[in-house]
């Protein structure tokens, strides 16, 4: 057992194809792990992030280039990719294809060293699984963006969205859950956040983190809190959950419910007015919440 982190960002890097909808197409490569990783690391955390990809279709190397964090990574068959098809411009409306998937996620591939938390950014069903939480869980604490739980890849690649068949059996294993709105409503069957979180928290979830477009919510089962977002503008709206679960996480270690809602708000606030992922520091968002919140 080597190095100890304060966090453990694993998912599958992923090689997308965003159209937004005047027709403009930008590659990049991406991922829930990017954003999240960038986001801890830049937070100030003591950061691993574990990674999986066919090497010589995306270079690692210079997607988290600058980061403040150790790079692990195994080899993949295929890179996870996708196309993302924005229809409006706030980008709230888009139509996701599968071109290819990363294979799955196992406890055993993960570097041997400490985590206090394995926060777990992955982007579609069959990831992750039950046994990897699990494993997980036995280790450190656990977050999971549950997206990856409920985004299918269907037989013709496009990408549904379906409930968490055995949510009920892993949400006990869960210290940090976020969602969005619309996964918190295929969860739970609500459409009100406040009671879809005290739900998924009587279903197990320790700690529950829903995002919408307008504020952050979250419960801890005492209290409900949100935080609204103050972006000035959305040029870089493309990574908002992974950006605000692993602000929050990192806070979250140091501070309560309350104080770590505010931070991610704010880092996710700021991170929106400027495309790609959080290359700014810790002092940054403290000077953005003093300006804004």
């Amino acid at each position: 057992m080597g190095k100890s982190y304060d966090v453990m960002v694993i998912g599958p890097v992923s090689l997308d194809c965003n159209i937004d909808h005047l027709g403009n197409e930008r590659r990049e490569v991406g991922g829930a792990v990017v954003a999240s990783g960038f986001a801890a690391a830049g937070s100030g955390a003591k950061t691993a992030i574990f990674c999986k990809l066919n090497p010589e279709e995306a270079d690692l190397s210079e997607r988290f280039d600058g980061i403040a964090a150790d790079l692990y990574w195994k080899p993949s068959a295929h890179t996870c990719s996708i196309r993302n098809q924005y229809f409006t411009a706030d980008k709230e409306k888009r139509q996701c294809t599968s071109l290819g998937v990363c294979d799955p996620f196992r406890f055993d591939e993960l570097p041997d060293v400490q985590t206090a938390v394995y926060h777990f950014a992955g982007l579609v069903y069959g990831d992750f699984d039950g046994a990897l939480l699990e494993a997980a869980s036995r280790h450190g604490k656990v977050g999971l963006d549950v997206q990856c739980m409920l985004r299918h890849v269907e037989p013709d690649k496009s990408m549904a969205f379906h409930d968490w068949a055995d949510k009920k059996q892993y949400l006990p294993m869960i210290d940090y859950l976020k969602t969005d709105a619309a996964e918190a409503e295929i969860l739970t069957g609500l459409t009100d956040r406040a009671e879809a979180a005290r739900l998924l928290h009587a279903w197990g979830a320790k700690e529950v983190l829903i995002t919408h477009n307008t504020e952050v919510l979250a419960y801890d089962g005492n209290q409900i809190y949100t935080c609204p977002i103050k972006a000035r503008n959305l040029s870089g709206r493309t990574g908002r959950g992974d950006t605000t679960f692993a602000g929050y996480i990192v806070e979250r270690q140091q501070a309560g419910v309350e104080e770590a809602l505010r931070y991610c708000t704010a880092l996710v606030s700021l991170k929106m007015e400027t495309p790609g992922p959080f290359r700014g520091t810790r002092q940054d968002v403290l000077d953005y919440m003093k300006e804004f919140y």
